[in-house]
């Protein structure tokens, strides 16, 4: 079993040499911001990662949470690791000073994110969930509540949760039944169930804070009559009508307590304004569906690392040119060309994730700073569109990732003493909460390509024609070519799908998730494109690191050669339309 190790090299070369942190920050009015700040977070939380986390990461999936009488009890370790993570101020790197936190751009705390994500998944939805919590309530709460509750969540001595899903609705929010009667003594009464709801009850803190969606007596059916409470687990230290009925027996993410609650006249108050609960939700969903996009990315780096250490280690067989390991009895499997083509997809997928998420929270730094409105607008606009797309993509990705190191290590994956089929079994749910990967899919479509015209499509086509218009050396004018190619057909199926949307209602759907992985993967040549120039610019002025850049070089030339290639797939299955998709019979699915 392999612990984690922070990819610092990897960081800082995304952060410093392609994004350039401190020009980009400092152009945002955040001088304070300079490099030394950046690495001494990243250098101590990957210490605190590595040596903290990771090791109760299996512990995790082992132990996992133990319910009884509606108390949860978190695994050994989980409650320490917190208090640490709170006592060195992790907790509130991204909460704004006039709250008790640090103000740091987003592009600062996310490689902390990432890292914890890769260290310990599970553990780390609790934080995650909490800094939703923050902002939803930073930009709906009133100055009451957030006077009453915002201090506590900031500095970590309460976790926030999101309580959306009930048994009857899930995706359909509209049919939710939750209900919150106004309470003569001031605020409201909640009463109802909320399944699936993470870390909704355990030992970390004294006391939860649920953000809770429910209907007024008067509330309009759909979504137009949910509202947004804040719902303590205690209130002024006595139980507060919410209870922990069970927990759930999952596939994986054992560590993570997901929990039945049941609120009995809970007291709570509004957030924001009656029948806006939705829109106020939205903050916190957003915010953590770019977070789960980081747990795809954080287990799939932590795959990377699984799988490469052990095809150097293991020996199997010899080279097909001849032996490389003349004194063993074989070769480290990593001689075998389909043990390559693995490591290298691995290494092709992880890379450039990093950068298009990374890139995506730059645009939110950019969104929050920008004082020009047109600048504002874009950078809003090009978060909006990459949030369904950093989401669908990367814990999509994070399924083949997770299942290439199990394939690498053969028999041994499969087994769970080598801990790689955990990451597996966890990078499942990414593709499933906080929305499916298919409502990312038609979120891009409906939301993002329809929605807006094409305008946010637009947008993000001249980002990427603007790194074609660069220079572009030798060993990338092929890659150059390709992708320019890759975004005029993004185009074409952008005013396809537009222009076939109108006339049948099905066209989008048929459209959606293909679209989605076309967007993700033409994303992803941007990316590798722009790591591409840097490392041959290091190479070509004589730079240390030689090999660093090659190898960069190297995953750049197997992207664009085996894996953009897939968008052509993608393409022909949306050109094929609704009509490839029948709707059949049950029997005609499964006959028996």
């Amino acid at each position: 079993m392999y612990e984690y190790r922070a990819p610092r090299r990897e960081l800082s070369f995304v952060l410093h040499e392609v994004l350039e942190a401190e020009r980009a920050l400092a152009a945002l009015g955040r001088d304070d911001v300079n490099r030394e700040l950046i690495d001494s977070v990243v250098e101590e939380a990957g210490r605190y990662c590595e040596q903290v986390l990771s090791p109760l990461n299996w512990r995790g999936d082992h132990e996992g949470p133990v319910w009884q009488d509606g108390r949860v009890t978190t695994p050994a370790g989980f409650r320490e690791a917190y208090q640490q993570f709170c006592r060195d101020g992790w907790a509130g790197m991204a909460a704004v000073p006039e709250h008790g936190g640090q103000g740091l751009p987003a592009l600062v705390h996310v490689p902390v994110g990432e890292m914890l994500c890769s260290a310990a998944m599970a553990w780390r939805m609790a934080s995650g969930l909490s800094e939703g919590a923050v902002l939803a309530l930073t930009r709906h709460g009133s100055a009451a509540v957030q006077q009453r509750w915002l201090g506590a969540l900031v500095k970590g001595a309460w976790t926030g949760t999101m309580c959306l899903t009930e048994p009857q609705a899930g995706t359909d929010l509209g049919l939710l039944r939750t209900r919150a009667e106004p309470d003569p003594a001031g605020g409201y009464r909640l009463s109802g169930t909320k399944i699936f709801i993470s870390w909704g009850e355990h030992d970390l803190t004294e006391d939860i804070l649920h953000l809770v969606l429910a209907r007024l007596p008067d509330a309009a059916p759909g979504t137009r009559g949910i509202s947004l409470f804040a719902v303590p687990k205690r209130l002024d230290g006595r139980p507060n009508g919410v209870r922990c009925e069970s927990i759930e027996t999952k596939m994986g993410i054992h560590g993570s307590p997901t929990c039945v609650l049941s609120f009995d006249a809970a007291h709570g108050e509004l957030i924001g304004s009656a029948g806006g609960g939705l829109a106020c939700m939205f903050t916190m969903m957003n915010h953590a569906r770019l977070g789960v996009g980081l747990q795809g990315l954080g287990l799939s780096e932590r795959a990377l690392q699984a799988a490469s250490r052990y095809a150097f280690e293991r020996q199997q067989g010899r080279a097909a040119s001849g032996p490389s390991a003349r004194d063993r009895a074989a070769d480290p499997i990593v001689v075998h060309a389909d043990v390559r083509r693995m490591l290298m997809t691995l290494k092709a997928l992880v890379e450039g994730g990093r950068l298009l998420a990374y890139q995506t929270y730059l645009y939110d730094d950019l969104a929050g700073a920008a004082t020009d409105a047109a600048a504002r607008h874009r950078a809003e606009t090009l978060v909006a569109l990459l949030v369904p797309i950093v989401k669908g993509f990367l814990t999509e990705t994070a399924m083949e990732t997770t299942s290439l190191a199990v394939q690498v290590h053969g028999g041994s994956g499969f087994i769970r003493d080598t801990g790689v089929e955990q990451y597996l079994r966890d990078a499942k749910i990414a593709s499933i909460y906080e929305g499916t990967n298919g409502v990312q899919a038609m979120d891009l479509v409906g939301r993002k390509l329809l929605g807006t015209g094409g305008e946010s499509v637009r947008i993000l086509a001249a980002e990427i024609e603007a790194t074609l218009a660069g220079e572009a050396p030798a060993p990338l004018a092929a890659a150059v070519a390709q992708l320019r190619a890759s975004l005029h057909e993004w185009l074409e199926l952008s005013a396809l799908i537009a222009a076939r949307a109108p006339q049948d209602p099905e066209e989008a759907g048929a459209a959606a998730s293909d679209y989605l992985q076309f967007s993700g993967y033409l994303a992803l040549g941007w990316c590798w494109l722009r790591m591409a120039r840097v490392a041959a610019a290091r190479l070509a002025a004589g730079d240390g690191e030689r090999a660093f850049y090659e190898g960069k070089l190297a995953a750049a030339r197997f992207y664009f050669e085996r894996l953009l290639p897939r968008t052509l797939a993608h393409a022909a299955a949306i050109r094929a339309g609704a009509g490839s998709l029948p709707r059949l019979e049950q029997a005609q699915y499964a006959a028996s």
